[in-house]
């Protein structure tokens, strides 16, 4: 009576591994959240629309005053022109928003291109709206992906490509030589590209995020998906922004309709103003969590751990065979929760098949305490 699809999905690793850190009193930097509870000046203002703004439904595509502040957002910081009135659709977070593409998007039997490692729901959803995932194996160090892998991936099936950049679990931020290479093939198979950007504002060393959407031939057959929770730190406020042209939009919008139909008024009033007046946010939220990140990455090299390179996102990778440990990630993901108290997640649950089992993501977007502390048990689980 249950649709194949969802039948026997298990328990994903993030919830495994934080119900085994609540239960055992476990430091969690396995599941990706900050310590740190979001903008005070944000939530005020949420508040505050809360008691004096209205509580009945905004509009479907969402409130105009947000949808401005995206297209403004995005013109400032990634040179984007945006029609905030045709173009842009808020959403109950950024996964209703891949859910919204893939539905409105996909037809039985279209092949759609994912790269791995890949976020847990992909492919649920993909399957549910019935494509058929070609998937293409990224492997660290560097997860990069070339002319033969795409070769072997798109067809004349092709519908869509999913790419997630800056890249969760493995911190890269795609090169432009390699979302030309995408962008290429796209042209070529005709193919729209659905562009999981959630982490765009969270990028290190000088970086910078650049969407594929602005490459030749890509502004019309791109779906660009940001979410509010991400670029203030504040994960379950669920708001996310939808931006294509306006043939895909109003598939978009169709899907949206019906989905969440639409997102809580008083947190797009605040997205909205923090968007208008961030303040220093957008530089100082990455060099706070650079910091943490080189925080960490030094300590775990200190207690002989190879650290992978961390470009973006909140996470960096051990690369547990390079550190000497003949373990694979889950089994020394389990023991570090259950024997020393630090809740990691293996990097191998991001892939469907023919799975990297010898990389350790670590959230670092947590105090210094917190950080110094894990260092600390991890290093007597790499003894033990």
């Amino acid at each position: 009576m249950v649709h194949p699809v969802f039948a026997d999905l298990p328990v994903t690793v993030f919830e495994e591994m934080s119900g085994l850190a609540r239960e055992l009193g476990a430091i969690n930097l396995g599941q990706g959240f900050p310590d740190d509870q979001g903008p005070l000046a944000l939530r005020r203002k949420a508040g505050e629309a809360l008691i004096e703004g209205s509580n009945q439904y905004p509009p479907m595509r969402g409130l105009p005053q947000l949808r401005q502040a995206v297209a403004t957002h995005y013109g400032r910081t990634q040179s984007l022109d945006l029609d905030p009135d045709r173009e842009i659709i808020v959403t109950s977070g950024a996964t209703e928003a891949l859910a919204a593409a893939f539905l409105s998007l996909i037809s039985p039997g279209d092949e759609v291109v994912l790269f791995q490692p890949l976020y847990d729901a992909y492919l649920p959803m993909v399957r549910r709206a019935g494509g058929v995932p070609r998937l293409v194996r990224l492997s660290p160090p560097h997860w990069r992906f070339d002319r033969a892998m795409l070769d072997a991936a798109f067809s004349e099936k092709t519908r869509l490509v999913v790419l997630n950049s800056p890249l969760n679990p493995a911190g890269v931020v795609m090169a432009d030589e390699d979302l030309a290479l995408l962008a290429e093939f796209c042209l070529r198979h005709d193919a729209i590209a659905v562009c999981d950007e959630v982490w765009e504002a969270v990028v290190f060393d000088g970086r910078v995020h650049r969407p594929l959407m602005t490459f030749p031939g890509m502004r019309e057959r791109t779906v660009k998906i940001g979410s509010a929770g991400k670029l203030f730190g504040m994960t379950g406020w669920k708001v996310g922004f939808l931006c294509a042209a306006p043939p895909l939009a109003r598939a978009l919008a169709g899907a949206h309709q019906f989905l969440t139909f639409t997102t809580p008024p008083n947190l797009q009033a605040a997205v909205a103003f923090g968007l208008e007046e961030p303040g220093d946010w957008f530089e100082a939220m990455p060099a706070g969590l650079q910091r943490s990140r080189d925080r960490l990455a030094a300590g775990l090299r200190q207690a002989g751990f190879t650290v992978l390179d961390s470009a973006g996102t909140y996470f960096l990778n051990i690369d547990l065979a390079a550190s000497g440990i003949d373990e694979p990630d889950r089994a020394f993901a389990l023991r570090a929760v259950r024997e020393h108290g630090v809740a990691a997640i293996p990097v191998s649950a991001f892939y469907a098949q023919d799975p990297v089992t010898s990389v350790l993501r670590l959230c670092f977007a947590k105090g210094d305490d917190v950080l110094d502390a894990a260092v600390e048990r991890l290093a007597r689980a790499r003894g033990g």
